[in-house]
């Protein structure tokens, strides 16, 4: 069995986001493998464990996202791709379907391809289905647990009203949720191992495709006007006189 699981680099959880310049800064927070990603991971060597077969770790990004992708390498993939190219920097999540499901293809003989629920950047939850759709596969969301048969595979999808049980044939994508298992530290030997490999680097060319159009929508932050509130504290002689003065500049401001 082949599976790919595909992952992406994303700025540390612990990072502060800025506004530069109306928009959304990371900062110089570190990169790592997207914390929802590690459970494709994880549901991938699963598979592999199960069923006698091989885990490609699959990224579209810069060079630095080679980290993301040895990271993957250190918990137990046997092989990372990595797909890069100066007309990606501003994919949306319908360009990134188009570009990993050439990707998908290139590689061949995909039996599953997972996915994260969800990337911490964005967080849309779009991708997987997008790629799925872009590969005429069936795509099952949210998977908490997988059974492989003859052709076919059943998972259990945990969703808010429960589990609901879905079989389909292969091949398939599918994301997948903590209920897969909580994933495995890197060994020590794997990330030697990950230390030494060559990781290939495919562009638009390579994957025989033109650059996808871009329907990026970006946010600028705009800072709410300032608004000035001065309070003034009335005295008197007493509460008699306090009532009169306060009343006097509640009709003098024509509150009343």
């Amino acid at each position: 069995m082949k599976i790919i699981a595909c992952i992406k680099q994303v700025p540390d959880s612990e990072a502060k986001i800025k506004a530069e310049k109306g928009q959304v800064s990371w900062g110089e927070s570190p990169l790592v493998i997207n914390p929802f990603d590690e459970y494709a991971v994880e549901g991938a060597l699963q598979l592999k464990e199960a069923n006698s077969g091989t885990v490609t770790a699959l990224c579209i990004g810069p060079e630095s996202a080679k980290e993301a992708l040895k990271h993957a390498l250190a918990m137990g993939a046997d092989e990372a791709v990595l797909v890069s190219d100066a007309a990606l920097n501003a994919l949306d999540t319908q360009g990134a379907a188009r570009v990993l499901a050439a990707a998908i293809n290139k590689i061949g003989s995909a039996d599953i391809v997972t996915f994260g629920r969800q990337t911490l950047d964005d967080g849309s939850g779009l991708t997987a289905a997008q790629t799925a759709r872009v590969l005429g596969w069936p795509m099952l969301g949210l998977v908490g647990h997988i059974k492989v048969e003859v052709g076919s595979v059943q998972v259990a999808r945990i969703i808010e009203e429960g589990r609901q049980n879905v079989k389909a044939k292969l091949p398939v994508v599918m994301s997948l949720v903590q209920s897969i298992g909580e994933p495995r530290y890197p060994s020590f030997m794997g990330i030697r191992k990950a230390s030494k490999a060559n990781i290939p680097v495919w562009s638009l060319s390579d994957l025989g495709i033109s650059t996808p159009s871009v329907f990026v929508t970006r946010v600028e932050l705009i800072t709410p006007p300032s608004h000035e509130v001065v309070c003034e504290i009335i005295k008197g002689d007493g509460p008699a006189q306090i009532a009169e003065t306060l009343a006097d500049k509640i009709l003098a401001e024509k509150v009343l």
